[in-house]
């Protein structure tokens, strides 16, 4: 399914990182892309590859590196050439490692102007990058800001952190090199939305969004979406990397659910959605979309999938779903574009669920609803409605009782 977004989308300059078989362009019309970055040790060459490639797997389009070694440069040597995806080396106070990490045949370069200063370091690393055609990101960090820009501006400010990046771009055009994007990212949200905005008055470069130092989840994935959410809901941004404190795989998945969900990137995998449970639900509707969720894995399946406590009203709430399973009864009720189609035992509906997702992306929904006893499933479907409904009543969830005390407040005298 395609979802188009209604935000008008930035127009920024594009780069590229050149990986051989899977380059990736950055800002113009290319897609937001998706980064996340390892946590190995880069010296670990399987270890780190392993990750790289759970992270594509995830939905990472970008992976960064550490290369705060000459150890981890010549990992990354053995790691670039084996690589699903571009790598980004991301370099801190020696610039000596940007070298390196360019001689190791890296695609890209994070620099942090908080940490590298020396204006004949930064022009050496551009005119390397210049000559080799390697793009640089500009990593403008609220907690390593330049103590310079930290005493003129009273602080990290979003002026501060712009400053921060335009001062280095300035060193940039002195050599001519102008293949950049940039970051200036903050673990405060606000500021964060501020800096980013600032920016994007400043420069057509393509900004790299981020919350930094963001967390652990769900409180993590709270922050970055907030701020992450907001800028791509205005147009700004072409390429995002969540920060949490976890699995990095849990970055990529994110990113990539984020973009899905503004409808910036067409769905690769499944969008498993549930009802919260009520007092309708005959079955633990969280677990069994844990277990779904689990199931589900990574395929490239990109259909909505609903899980639904009951058959009552699971079936019409979910309608637009590609496919569903409600329970009732001791049983899960699948149902596809809101018509029953088939009736299991409980036990089977989550397997159910991922064999008949795996059927409409080989037969097509049309297929798989015909060849389909509906009338059976939708006879079922309906016995057990009523069963539920004179067993539970019509309110199962007392929501009139609460209605009625609300309009009892609502009449007493002020």
């Amino acid at each position: 399914m395609r979802v188009t977004s209604t935000a008008e989308r930035r127009r920024t300059r594009q780069i590229v990182l050149r990986h051989p078989t899977h380059p990736v362009a950055v800002g113009g019309d290319a897609p937001i892309s998706v980064q996340s970055m390892t946590i190995t040790k880069t010296a670990d060459v399987d270890g780190t590859l392993a990750q790289i490639y759970a992270l594509h797997a995830a939905g990472a389009d970008i992976v960064r590196c550490t290369c705060n070694e000459v150890e981890a440069a010549e990992g990354l040597a053995r790691i670039v050439p084996r690589s699903p995806v571009p790598i980004v080396a991301d370099i801190h106070h020696q610039y000596r490692r940007a070298l390196e990490a360019l001689e190791a045949g890296v695609h890209g370069l994070r620099l942090n102007p908080g940490n590298i200063r020396r204006p004949d370091h930064i022009k050496a690393v551009a005119q390397e990058c210049k000559d080799r055609g390697v793009p640089v990101r500009i990593g403008v960090n609220g907690g390593s800001l330049d103590p310079a820009l930290y005493d003129k501006h009273g602080g990290v400010t979003p002026e501060a952190m712009v400053e921060s990046a335009e001062h280095e771009l300035a060193m940039f055009a002195e050599v001519g090199f102008e293949d950049v994007k940039i970051s200036v990212k903050a673990s405060s949200v606000p500021l964060m939305i501020d800096a980013y905005r600032l920016l994007s008055e400043r420069t057509d470069h393509p900004l790299h969004l981020g919350v930094t130092e963001a967390g652990p989840p769900p409180a993590g994935l709270i922050k970055a979406t907030a701020g992450m959410g907001a800028l791509l809901a205005e147009g700004i941004g072409d390429t995002i990397r969540y920060s949490l404190t976890a699995d990095p795989v849990e970055e990529a998945r994110a990113g990539r659910v984020l973009l899905e969900a503004l409808g910036l990137r067409e769905r690769t995998n499944v969008d498993l959605i549930a009802c919260p449970s009520c007092g309708r639900a005959e079955i633990d509707v969280i677990e069994v979309a844990r277990q779904a969720a689990e199931a589900f894995g990574d395929r490239e399946i990109p259909l909505q999938i609903a899980v639904m406590g009951c058959v009552v009203n699971g079936p019409g709430e979910a309608r637009d779903a590609d496919l569903g399973i409600a329970a009732g009864r001791r049983k899960g009720h699948l149902f596809i574009r809101g018509r029953n189609v088939a009736v299991v035992p409980e036990d089977e509906m989550v397997p159910t669920l991922v064999r008949y997702a795996e059927r409409i992306m080989d037969e097509g929904i049309g297929a798989v609803v015909a060849a389909s006893d509906t009338d059976r499933a939708e006879r079922e479907a309906e016995a057990d409605r009523r069963a539920l409904l004179d067993e539970q009543g019509s309110d199962a969830n007392a929501s009139e009782q609460r209605v009625d005390l609300i309009r009892k407040l609502d009449a007493e005298p002020t």
